[in-house]
């Protein structure tokens, strides 16, 4: 069986007996042009042999590409149960061809998630199914082959693709592959008042307030965990009712959004009391508690995304319904874009979609239009959400 074994720091040489104390000491001395940093992802085979070629891969796109933490983790996952399969199989990586890889995706249509035990979804297929061919195409063009019948332009056929007549002009080689399947983008169905209330009243801080994050500026969930204290205090004072704080976008873009005054107030109480008391403690107990990050938890660490991401889901269940971290940002989008579009019938000059888009930091408009979509079906449920959600940002 594959094993990710990760790249552990050089021990200090005092650690260490004298014979390995030497040989520690000169390692550390040693400079690299571009080191891997500890934690980084190392694969074995079953007979502890490096793949090469994959950590080659990795290191490419984390270090000299700088590729953030979230993408490694996903191309990692991919290649681990890519190599994972051919091992079971018997098969050699560099002989992979179209019928092995039809095959992998076929296993993932048939059978449940050893991890979690429920059906593959299709969007994930695809993204797997596309990940390898990704592979085997940097496989060749950095010479770690010569030719692979995974990368060869000549089998693909134009029959199954995503469904976007937009954005077609965007889809790279692999997008038109044989291999992917066919698939349908769900509309998002946003909450309505009465599920926002009542799945915030539930939530516990920090993550009630996170929520609201989400819920007035629709921020993504990485977008949301690198908020610092310094970009909620360093931002002026003028009497207004929205402020403009400047964040980091997905892909480190630079962006913004409008946070309510009100939303603002109230994470300065956090600040100031919840987050001041469990730093405090956190010190007082030995742990280190010096983060810049705006939301921690009752230990003084900063919020992880599976701790926030559990919380909300199971919030949500506990409320009857069903609720991801990205629903919040989807409800978002989905109320501004209907409010709008009524302002824009009015007679007001502003274009919905082109607002929104730049709002959710979309790379293309394209992805906005679904929440317009979304919006068409939905309009009386999200009347209801406007009605609350935006009337002077009060509580949902």
């Amino acid at each position: 069986m594959v094993q990710i074994v990760r790249k552990a720091s050089l021990p200090s040489p005092a650690d260490l007996p004298e014979p390995l104390a030497q040989l520690a000491a000169q390692a550390l001395a040693t400079s690299l042009r571009e080191p891997r940093p500890a934690g980084f992802p190392l694969l074995f085979t079953k007979q502890w042999q490096l793949i090469e070629p994959a950590v080659a891969f990795l290191h490419e796109h984390a270090i000299q590409r700088a590729h953030t933490a979230d993408t490694l983790r996903t191309y990692t996952e991919i290649l681990y149960d890519w190599f994972d399969t051919l091992e079971q199989n018997d098969i050699p990586w560099h002989k992979a061809d179209a019928v092995d890889l039809v095959a992998y995706r076929n296993r993932m249509m048939s059978q449940p998630s050893p991890h979690t035990g429920r059906a593959y979804r299709t969007t994930t297929i695809n993204h797997r199914v596309r990940g390898v061919l990704r592979f085997y195409a940097w496989a060749v063009r950095a010479h770690w082959l010569s030719e692979s019948a995974l990368a060869d332009k000549t089998r693909d056929f134009a029959v199954s693709r995503r469904y976007s007549p937009i954005r077609t002009r965007y889809a790279a080689d692999t997008e038109r592959s044989i291999f992917v399947l066919r698939q349908y983008e769900p509309l998002p169905r946003p909450l309505v008042s009465g599920q926002a209330r009542e799945l915030l009243a539930y939530l516990a801080p920090p993550y009630d307030l996170m929520a609201r994050w989400q819920l007035y500026t629709g921020l993504r969930i990485s977008e949301l965990l690198r908020l610092g204290v310094d970009d909620i205090n360093g931002r002026p004072t003028p009497l207004t009712a929205h402020h403009t704080i400047e964040i980091t976008r997905k892909g480190r873009k630079p962006g913004y959004v409008i946070a309510p005054a009100s939303l603002l107030d109230e994470t300065d109480g956090y600040i100031s009391g919840l987050r001041f008391a469990w730093l405090k403690r956190a010190r007082r107990r030995g742990r280190a508690a010096h983060h810049p990050a705006l939301f921690v938890n009752a230990r003084g660490a900063p919020v992880s995304k599976n701790a926030y991401q559990r919380a909300v889901s199971r919030a949500g269940l506990a409320c009857g319904f069903k609720v991801t971290t990205h629903l919040l940002r989807a409800t978002f989008a989905c109320m501004l874009l209907a409010r709008l579009e009524y302002l824009a019938s009015e007679g007001a000059k502003v274009n919905p979609l082109l607002v929104v888009k730049i709002l959710l930091g979309h790379e293309h408009i394209e992805t906005t239009d679904r929440y317009l979509r979304a919006v068409a079906v939905d309009a009386c449920v999200l009347k209801d959400v406007l009605d609350t959600l935006l009337a002077g940002s009060a509580e949902p």
